[in-house]
């Protein structure tokens, strides 16, 4: 019998793409599939991080390498000549532009073959570190054009948008999965043990701060 699937997760590998994935597991109990980029990233240690996730939720896991988007721009997530720098008033080093757009695109081609309108993406313009394509207005607008493009109905569905690191953390322990953020990769570095000094560790470290919780991962 075909597994019947109601709901694709944008799944990365690292914390908050686990977060969508145990929201949609939560909403649909074993109906849920995984997307996943190979973007030519110096942080590819992610992709092992999200097959593990998807192997241990059983959750199908498609990956598709689009490492193409490396040769667009120069970055600091696609290039290491490249310095990992947060700078006052300037996008950062570590913005890879037209991602999000590429991603969530193909991920509603996917969607839309699997017969599935609601693709969760762990985007947050809370805590988006500068990044215009996890905004809300980006996301409302990206999700119909998309609608427009291939005449589906599509649902975006952003469960991190407007919540804190700290808020995210405890929704995975109320949810129950908190231990999943063991299996899961942020250092932009592509450590592990996680540098524990790049922008992502730091803002990751502040969130299990602020929730009062324990990392499940090392740092050096």
């Amino acid at each position: 019998m075909k597994k019947i699937v109601k709901a694709l997760v944008l799944l990365s590998g690292g914390q908050d793409s686990a977060t969508c994935l145990a929201v949609a597991l939560k909403n649909y109990p074993g109906q849920v599939a995984a997307i996943a980029f190979d973007y030519g990233q110096r942080h590819r240690v992610e992709l092992d991080m999200a097959k593990k996730l998807a192997k241990k939720r059983c959750v199908d896991l498609k990956l598709i390498n689009i490492s193409a988007i490396s040769q667009l721009s120069t970055n600091a997530l696609t290039s290491e000549s490249v310095d990992i720098e947060f700078k006052p008033g300037e996008l950062p080093s570590t913005f890879v532009p037209g991602r999000n757009l590429i991603f969530i695109s193909y991920a509603a081609i996917y969607a839309r073959s699997l017969g599935v309108q609601d693709i969760y993406t762990g985007v947050c313009q809370a805590d988006f570190s500068g990044y215009p394509d996890c905004r809300d207005s980006f996301i409302k607008s990206l999700n119909q054009t998309l609608n427009l493009a291939m005449d589906y109905s599509f649902n975006i569905i952003t469960p991190l948008m407007n919540i804190s690191k700290a808020d995210s953390v405890r929704l995975m322990k109320d949810i129950g999965c908190l231990g999943w953020y063991k299996h899961t990769h942020t250092c932009y570095e592509g450590q592990r043990p996680a540098c524990g000094r790049c922008p992502s560790c730091l803002l990751r470290l502040k969130g299990f701060n602020e929730a009062g919780l324990l990392d499940p991962i090392a740092y050096i």
